[in-house]
């Protein structure tokens, strides 16, 4: 069983970190931008955007900015009672590059936004997505790391989707698009994002929504449509599922018109 300690968000050039956290506390650490140094007993390791770190209760460190480099990083503290996974059961540090990068960010995104604003049953969320992140890492671990080609494979269908996100987007289409199987395909982006391809497509669907309810004048149908949802209801469920609040709720935070 977990237990969450803490949860933080570190940015800026004047980071230091002495070790210090509560007693028999683990710390996960995802570096989303910039480089810093930590220093595990007398073992030098460098993060850098994409890279997690895991350092054990029992290993001590300390950690600090590289001069004059902006950063910025998630910091997640818990303890661990009968560890449920490998990863969890490892004495000594492990640090990787996660090619579930961007799902784990915005999930530790929605941790930190819980955890700093308290919400009823954060506590709950919160253990929830550390478990979902480390499960992820951990399987990661498991299959060993992809091939550079692999990822280069991805980031294509990756683009593919950007530029067609609003249209209906099929493993038949990405395979062509790669030059492989539709199933090869499917299972080659969900190996190496953690995401199923729907999946991915939702969400940047979902993300230029937001964009549009905040910066737009769109109303909410005109930007349902304009994003590739033609069901209204449907789009709503989709987008209440991905970010917890209604599409109204964020056109809350659009600029008011000059009188």
């Amino acid at each position: 069983m977990l237990t969450l300690q803490q949860v933080r968000q570190d940015r800026g050039t004047d980071w230091f970190d002495n070790g210090a956290r509560p007693e028999g506390a683990s710390t996960l650490v995802l570096s989303s931008y910039g480089k810093v140094v930590y220093w595990v007993g007398n073992e030098k390791i460098i993060l850098e955007k994409g890279d997690l770190l895991y350092i054990p209760a029992c290993q001590s460190y300390y950690g600090k900015c590289v001069p004059t480099v902006f950063h910025e990083k998630y910091v997640i503290e818990f303890t661990a009672d009968t560890p449920p996974l490998p990863l969890l059961q490892n004495n000594h540090w492990v640090k990787s590059r996660t090619g579930a990068y961007e799902l784990i960010l915005e999930r530790i995104k929605t941790m930190h936004n819980e955890w700093t604003e308290k919400h009823l049953y954060a506590d709950v969320l919160g253990l929830a997505i550390l478990y979902e992140c480390l499960a992820l890492w951990n399987r990661e671990l498991d299959e060993g790391p992809a091939t550079s080609a692999a990822h280069q494979q991805v980031e294509r269908m990756k683009s593919y989707i950007m530029n067609y996100y609003q249209q209906k987007i099929t493993k038949e289409e990405l395979g062509e698009y790669i030059r492989k199987s539709p199933n090869y395909a499917a299972t080659l982006f969900r190996r190496v994002t953690g995401q199923t391809i729907s999946e991915y497509v939702h969400k940047a669907r979902v993300k230029k929504a937001i964009y549009l309810l905040v910066d737009s004048t769109l109303t909410v149908s005109e930007i349902s449509e304009s994003v590739g949802y033609r069901d209204l209801s449907y789009f709503q469920r989709i987008f209440k599922r991905e970010t917890g609040k209604t599409p109204t709720a964020y056109m809350k935070d659009r600029p008011k018109p000059p009188s």
